[in-house]
């Protein structure tokens, strides 16, 4: 590219930044993926061809960027000065609820595991076959192995799974 890099800077900057808050919101993440897709311009510039559409590749790579921040936000933790006053749904340590953790750690070691990997945990049965060995099938038979272990220790007669 013959023209200088300031030159874009100064006519697409003002598209791009409207491009950065249009999905951050003003602020500091905003002029960080404006900076950022500007960052990334300045290595290729000297060797863009001359109709390249500078405009469309930086609104493109501002998107990028933002997203990208937008996804970092979202697997960061949010401080807060007040906490939420809500009833844990697992309960809380000394309501009587020990007996159910007790029966998962009576549980077989394999069927431990699976059932708290994949249940308590959230994983799939590929990734708790990934951390505890044996297929995805394996776990899969020990996790319902352990879940209808539960079940029988805590359903009454009458009651069905």
């Amino acid at each position: 590219m013959t023209t200088p890099f300031e030159q874009a800077v100064r006519q697409h900057g003002a598209t791009v930044l409207r491009v950065c808050r249009a999905v951050l919101g003003p602020g500091a993440d905003a002029d960080d993926a404006w900076s950022e897709a500007f960052l990334a311009l300045l290595p290729s510039w000297p060797s863009l061809e001359g109709g390249t559409n500078v405009e469309a590749w930086l609104v493109r790579v501002a998107h990028r960027k933002a997203i990208d921040i937008t996804r970092r936000r979202q697997r960061h933790a949010v401080p807060t000065d007040e906490l939420p006053e809500r009833v844990s749904a697992l309960g809380n340590p000394g309501d009587g609820s020990a007996a159910v953790w007790e029966s998962v750690a009576a549980l077989p070691e394999r069927q431990r595991l699976a059932v708290a990997y994949h249940y308590f945990g959230g994983l799939p049965h590929a990734e708790t076959a990934a951390l505890i060995g044996g297929s995805a099938a394996a776990v899969r038979r020990a996790s319902a192995d352990g879940i209808r272990a539960l079940r029988r220790t805590y359903l009454t007669e009458g009651e069905s799974p």
